[in-house]
């Protein structure tokens, strides 16, 4: 673990809040409390969903969201805490926990540098979307990870139109199309064969899944672009944005992506080097 250039303020009141069906995270929670209640903090715990959390995370009545649990768990986290910039330092109860600073083991020492101020703010960007049929706006979304466009039950490839600021860039024939943040491009643009984005970097990643006879390599979009992927097809597809429930897609059908005005902000205590570090750890202990 390595200290900021300048100590930051420490947290005085923070959110503790865990997966409702991890074991494990409802056992440790109660010890973090404890903890943190002795060094002078004052904590609110329980789930996400709870009316008290989710109101003080909405009113900033918190300095800090610890989570508990795995990148599921981070992922619904960053769509409560962004819009009021509030900050999720995660301990890692899950598989990969690409996302969590700290693995379960971790959690005391860690808290013990963020309470004296030993840690940075990592901002990430998200993204934007809109599903629109015609002139209704059927959806809109605030995505950390990725929006996906696929097809549904049937075996067959979609027709997938992108355009890029209103301007033709590819038509796929594949299986779907991925929009993913740097952030997202270690989720299911990675299985996809899409590169590696460090999470500081603020792009639009456009990934095919399956391309066939067609366009089948990643594109790295700027920030202030555009895209909108356009749906033909004589069969169902699929939209889903960081593995929410998907919504129904008819032929003709819009995703308009664009980067959002919302950040996600994890608390870090590593060193600004940990990205590449971690992940490399990771993939060699799934393999």
């Amino acid at each position: 673990m390595t200290s900021a250039t300048a100590p930051l303020p420490p947290p005085q009141r923070i959110a503790l809040t865990h997966h409702p069906r991890l074991p494990e995270a409802a056992k440790l929670s109660p010890d973090i409390a404890a903890f943190l209640g002795e060094n002078g903090v004052e904590v609110t715990r329980g789930l996400l969903t709870d009316e008290e959390i989710t109101r003080g995370l909405r009113e900033r009545a918190f300095d800090l969201l610890v989570a508990l649990g795995g990148d599921g768990t981070m992922l619904r986290s960053v769509h409560v805490c962004a819009p009021s910039h509030v900050p999720i330092l995660g301990v890692n109860l899950g598989r990969f926990g690409f996302l969590a600073e700290f693995r379960r083991e971790e959690w005391r020492e860690g808290l013990k540098h963020v309470l004296r101020g030993d840690y940075w703010v990592e901002r990430r960007m998200m993204l934007h979307a809109e599903h629109h049929r015609g002139e209704t706006r059927l959806g809109e979304w605030e995505v950390l990870n990725e929006c996906v466009v696929a097809r549904g039950r049937m075996m067959r490839l979609l027709h997938l139109e992108a355009r890029i600021d209103g301007d033709p860039l590819a038509t796929y024939a594949a299986d779907g199309l991925i929009a993913a943040t740097a952030t997202g491009s270690t989720a299911y643009a990675l299985a996809a064969g899409g590169p590696i984005l460090p999470p500081e970097m603020r792009n639009i990643l456009l990934v095919p899944i399956a391309a066939h006879l067609s366009m089948d390599r990643a594109i790295v979009l700027p920030e202030a672009s555009r895209a909108t992927i356009i749906v033909h097809y004589d069969h169902d597809a699929l939209l889903s944005c960081d593995g929410q429930p998907p919504d129904d897609m008819a032929d003709g059908d819009e995703l308009h992506v664009s980067a959002s005005a919302d950040e996600a902000r994890f608390i870090r205590v590593q060193g600004r080097g940990y990205f590449f570090r971690n992940m490399m750890s990771r993939m060699q202990r799934s393999s």
